[in-house]
């Protein structure tokens, strides 16, 4: 058994594709259109093109309990999933160029640094540099 697809909820599609390949550096891998205007679209990271694949689902606009569930964790600000990074100072200044919004700076815990910023889609997402 191994991991080939991983959902994460987005309120808009091509904002989140846009988001995602244009500042964090992500390719598209597949994009097949759905009844209603959805998607089957996923991205990979262009360090592993065949490895598994992160779904931009968009449950948050046809699943109230996704959008409840998405709210809570933005709210409360934890990362909906976390991205490793080789140096996450230089993904932060990289992001902050960028426009990105990070909601924590780069801080060390422990045997790791870490960054936490939004994805403008309704999630946190949080990079993570073992030191």
């Amino acid at each position: 058994m191994k991991v080939t697809i991983i959902s994460i909820p987005v309120r808009d599609q091509e904002k989140a594709l846009k988001f995602y390949t244009e500042k964090l550096g992500f390719i598209k891998k597949k994009d097949t259109p759905l009844e209603g205007g959805n998607r089957w679209l996923t991205i990979v990271s262009i360090e592993a093109q065949d490895g598994p694949e992160l779904l931009l689902e968009p449950a948050p606009n046809h699943f109230e309990p996704s959008k409840v569930y998405q709210d809570a964790l933005m709210d409360a600000g934890i990362p909906y999933t976390q991205f490793d990074v080789e140096d996450v100072q230089y993904e932060y200044d990289r992001l902050t160029n960028l426009g990105v919004e990070f909601s924590m700076k780069p801080t060390e815990m422990g045997t790791v640094k870490v960054a936490v910023f939004n994805d403008t889609c309704g999630n946190n997402i949080q990079i993570v540099e073992n030191l």
